[in-house]
């Protein structure tokens, strides 16, 4: 068995090297909803507070067309009451859905148990697609 061992891989051009068959993620964020800050993000220019558990966030680099997947994951608090969280869907409270862009991406979190909107102390996401 060989062992490859580098710091550095670029395309023969020098450039940086196009891998084929993957899919890592070209954005995420880790948000504290709480006091309202991005904890670490990649490809996150910004994030906004939209009101209570609805988030707003800004690509650095924009996604080719809207048709990349988002995920979410989210707990409100130590106690880890049930948390549901809709990525470009903000139904909650009657609200009209939110169509995403190329440039930006919406969160609501939702409380399982009655419906309301709050806001998510760890409130992560994840976007899958093709970059610009």
């Amino acid at each position: 068995m060989s062992t490859l061992k580098a710091d550095t891989i670029q395309s023969t051009s020098g450039g940086a090297a196009t891998l084929t068959k993957q899919s890592a993620a070209k954005a995420w964020a880790n948000l504290n909803g709480s006091t309202f800050g991005l904890r670490k993000s990649l490809n996150i220019a910004s994030a906004v507070d939209n009101g209570t558990g609805d988030y707003t966030f800004s690509f650095t680099s924009a996604m080719a067309d809207i048709n990349y997947a988002s995920h979410g994951t989210t707990s409100n608090d130590v106690s880890l009451t049930p948390q549901t969280i809709a990525v470009n869907n903000k139904s909650a409270g009657g609200y009209a859905n939110v169509a995403p862009t190329t440039s930006q991406f919406r969160v609501t979190v939702v409380r399982a148990t009655d419906g309301a909107t709050v806001d998510g102390l760890y409130t992560s996401t994840s976007n899958h697609g093709d970059l610009a």
